[in-house]
């Protein structure tokens, strides 16, 4: 009998909950006498704090319920808004603080009335100097409100404070802008109101330009750009703060406070208002699905995260990943909502800043003007009239002299009249020529692409480019959209140009500089990843889209072939210089056969060298642009010599033999010492070092009397023969141990590998050269850091030593979040006589030192590696033989060992 009352009561509690929360969600008069009766009654049976905490869970449970059904987001943060300010109200009675005299207000979002599951409740005590202390019990009800597990801010203060401080700061006049009373004497809330008045404090405005400047620093500190790996919702551009701005500049000079208010009048149109109305659903959205993810308050949309909203929006994988579809759906939105956030605040300029001023205005043509430095039209209809000024706008943007930009009008304008750019629009000569003028005779070639792009003008012109907008790739190594990545691009190959880059970039500033048309290699980067996101090979796809523009815009067919071929081959170069032996001269002659002319080699390098800049800020390094360099050069030669004329392979060896003997004679070595130190080296050595390295490791091996203890030599990138990079040379008795300690000691040494040669000579000693530079990509020149890593080492590989512990450091959030299972392939490559292993894993500390005890168990050899970190993975070559020289072409022990291999890394990460 107990036991079916118990169960009755559990029933009208729950029906309760669910009333008095629809009521508070329909906003109903019955709200406050509902809830309160509610709440006195879940009291009398649990008690003050556990009755409000359940109400809250119960709250919480049903409006996240309905969020997942697809309820508006909007209207469940203000029903959350609703209900929590009667459980504080309810609170703040108990404590008996509802007839202190004293003011209990909501500010900051709060006080806008939006609540997402674990924001802050922030709240504002207003003292009334005149009323009793309450000292204690505002203690007690502060205390009690984060027992009940709200994530409160507060501030204490009298009027007087708040309007002191509010005079101080720009962000707390801010926050009281939305203050909204809950309980108490609203007179305090006016007296403040009425001191922080625009009349008063913060005129309209000094509170634009400080808020431009609060801007202008968030931006900053998330890259300027809407396109950052794991956005911020509130804080990056096109974010929630973007939106809040503009109802905080309203609210300052025209008191707006509601969203029709926001619609009626003249400054935002109504189509703009509702791309606010819409923008900010979305991106509440957003965010209450990230702390429902999380569990907590998240604004950051990582990795992790991101794969979950996919999946919440409902993307499958298909051409592209669901995370790369829902991304491109969130930065497209972030686009729209930042370039709107920059036409509102050039309007609210107008309005507020420059209301009194008078307009400066220059002549351009017969259909633009400058208006107080902003090309404007000169006539409402002058896109309608004249559809190549669609175009004829950025040319004036980018060429006119003291341009700024283009003005609100017009943009709203261009906005309006993209339909006008269709197929016809596309077939005319006079719009074709207008947009090839772009990359030729324009200043700012790439401010005004961006433009373009952002206006939707870009994308109309040229569809394809259209389906870029926005498309992320799920991975590190591309920190940029596609869309943004190209434009780097083109700014890339613009700072090549201007003498100020040429001591970064001096090789590639001297080849672009003498590029006889420079616009073709705007135009390939323009096209290089256009066909990215549709299946396929990008770089084929890029090359048809590249030629149907060329032959559409009647180029050359000199100039067609080059942009085509350049779109096709742009990731050539790159793969060649970090994936091949570059010292081995067929690998140059098989590279200059594809090169076929000087020409091409010029725009081909510059190319690489603009894209891999534009890729990920961390890639490009002293490393890769050694490598580049060396190839350049090497393939120069090869292309001077003629491509019928390749390098004799003995010749090479002999000229480099003979230059290093040079410089050892010069030293005091006889010909007869050298040949007997060089009779234990094999061709490969003196094929793939250079002479003064050759010539560096003699020297020291001459002068090296313990065989026994490793001979070890570091040189900064001064002193070495790849620019930038530091060698270090480990003369030592053959072990096959000796890769995987030598791998685990530097990365001990927070060292990263980029390549390795290793020799082993008849003597049965062992030759062994790595590049390395510092974790971070930076060179290495600290000397006393060169001393510390030569000794370390010196312990550290001594026989008797023992193997190296391998590094315990952490593998990174960020590449945590990726799953990439290991793959391999190992093939023979006859020739050599070696087998290549080509292995792409996902990076992690002590990755090669596990890499290297596998190659210990099968008893393998390294002979050499080239070692690619791209973002979250590694794409790593080795040239592996057995313990006699030979390559491994036993099909069963290759499978055995690729199988090895993949455990022995996927444990790691699975530990």
């Amino acid at each position: 009998m107990s036991t079916q009352v118990s169960n009755s009561n559990a029933a009208k509690r729950s029906q309760t909950a669910e009333d008095q929360i629809q009521v508070a969600s329909n906003g109903g008069d019955a709200l406050s006498q509902l809830t309160m009766e509610y709440l006195r009654e879940r009291r009398q049976e649990l008690g003050l704090l556990d009755a409000l905490r359940t109400v809250l869970q119960e709250t919480d449970t049903h409006l996240n319920g309905r969020f997942r059904a697809g309820e508006p987001a909007g209207d469940l943060l203000r029903y959350r808004a609703r209900m929590v300010d009667q459980i504080i109200c309810f609170a703040w009675s108990d404590f008996e603080l509802e007839t202190s005299g004293h003011a209990l207000v909501a500010v900051g979002g709060y006080g806008r009335g939006e609540l997402h599951p674990f924001s802050d409740v922030d709240i504002l005590v207003l003292l009334n100097p005149h009323a009793r202390s309450a000292t204690d019990s505002l203690e007690a009800f502060l205390t009690f409100l984060w027992d009940l597990g709200l994530h409160i801010g507060h501030s204490v203060r009298t009027v007087r404070e708040c309007i002191e401080q509010a005079q101080a700061d720009v962000t707390v006049v801010t926050n009281l802008l939305e203050a909204r009373l809950l309980n108490g004497d609203d007179a305090l809330l006016a007296a403040v109101e009425q001191g922080i008045g625009a009349d008063k404090i913060w005129p309209p405005q000094e509170f634009f330009q400080a808020k431009l400047e609060e801007q202008a620093k968030r931006h900053e500190k998330y890259g300027d750009t809407e396109y950052n790996l794991e956005p911020n919702v509130k804080g990056s551009p096109g974010g929630l703060r973007d939106l809040q701005l503009i109802g905080w500049l309203g609210r300052r000079h025209f008191g707006w406070r509601s969203v029709r208010e926001l619609r009626d009048n003249q400054i935002i149109t109504p189509q703009e208002a509702k791309a606010i109305t819409d923008g900010q659903e979305f991106l509440w959205r957003v965010r209450y699905a990230l702390h429902l993810i999380a569990g907590r308050e998240e604004d950051r949309l990582l990795f992790d995260h991101q794969r979950e909203l996919a999946k919440f929006w409902g993307f499958e994988d298909g051409d592209k990943l669901a995370v790369e579809q829902f991304m491109q759906l969130y930065y497209r939105r972030a686009l729209a909502l930042s370039q709107l956030n920059e036409l509102l605040l050039q309007a609210f300029d107008q309005v507020i800043v420059n209301a009194d001023h008078s307009v400066a205005v220059e002549p351009i043509d017969e259909h633009f003007e400058l208006r107080n430095g902003y090309v404007s039209m000169r006539s409402d209809r002058v896109f309608e009239e004249r559809p190549a000024a669609l175009i004829e706008v950025f040319l004036h943007a980018g060429n006119v002299p003291g341009a700024r930009g283009i003005d609100a009008t017009t943009t709203r304008c261009i906005g309006a009249c993209l339909p006008l750019i269709d197929d016809e629009f596309r077939k005319a000569q006079t719009h074709k020529a207008l947009f090839l003028r772009l990359f030729s005779d324009n200043q700012q070639v790439t401010r005004q692409l961006r433009n373009m792009s952002r206006y939707g003008v870009l994308g109309r012109y040229l569809p394809a480019f259209g389906k870029i907008v926005g498309q992320m790739q799920f991975d590190l190594f591309h920190s940029y959209t596609v869309d943004a990545h190209t434009f780097l691009v083109i700014e890339n190959i613009r700072r090549f140009l201007r003498p100020e880059n040429a001591e970064r970039f001096p090789v590639t500033s001297r080849v672009a500089r003498r590029l006889p048309n420079v616009s073709l290699l705007y135009l390939a980067g323009l096209f290089h990843d256009i066909g990215k996101g549709r299946g396929g090979d990008h770089s084929e796809l890029g090359a048809v889209d590249a030629r149907e523009f060329c032959e559409a815009h009647e180029m050359s067919k000199a100039d067609t072939d080059l942009v085509v071929w350049l779109v096709r081959a742009h990731l050539l170069m790159s793969a060649v210089s970090q994936r091949k032996d570059i010292s081995d001269p067929e690998v140059v002659q098989e590279f200059a056969k594809e090169v076929k002319t000087q020409n091409r080699l010029d725009y081909l390098f510059t190319l690489t060298v603009a894209d891999i800049n534009g890729t990920n800020p961390k890639l490009w390094n002293a490393w890769r642009g050694s490598l580049l360099r060396q190839l350049y050069n090497e393939t120069k030669k090869a292309l001077s010599r003629g491509l019928e004329n390749p390098v004799d392979r003995e010749m090479w060896v002999e000229e480099t033999r003979s230059a290093a003997q040079r410089v050892l004679e010069d030293r005091g070595f006889t010909r007869a010492e050298l040949e007997a130190l060089w009779s234990e080296r094999d061709e490969d050595y003196f094929l793939r070092e250079k002479a003064e390295d050759i010539a560096w490791h003699t020297e020291a091996i001459a002068g090296h009397t313990d065989t026994a203890a490793p001979l070890v030599l570091v040189r900064n990138g001064v002193e070495s023969s790849v620019a930038n990079t530091t060698q270090i040379f480990i003369y030592a008795p053959f072990d096959i141990s000796s890769f995987s300690q030598a791998c685990s000691c530097l990365e001990q040494l927070n060292l990263s590998i980029h390549d390795a040669r290793i020799y082993h000579g008849s003597d049965g000693m062992s030759l062994d050269t790595y590049y390395v530079l510092d974790y971070n990509g930076d060179p290495l020149e600290d000397l006393e850091r060169l001393r510390h890593i030569r000794e370390h080492l010196s312990r550290s590989l001594i026989p008797d030593a023992g193997l190296t512990a391998i590094s315990p450091r952490l593998t990174p959030r960020r590449v945590r979040s990726f799953q990439l299972a290991t793959e391999t392939h190992l093939e023979v490559d006859e020739d050599r006589n070696v087998s290549i292993l080509e292995l792409t894993s996902l990076d992690r500390p002590g990755l090669l030192a596990r890499l290297g005890e596998v190659f210990v168990e099968f008893g393998l050899i390294c002979q050499a590696a080239k070692i690619q970190t791209l973002g979250e993975r590694v794409e790593d070559i080795f040239m592996l033989t057995d313990l006699e020289q030979r390559a491994i072409d036993d099909a069963d022990l290759a499978a055995r060992i690729q199988t090895a291999i993949c455990e022995k890394l996927d444990s790691q990460e699975a530990a």
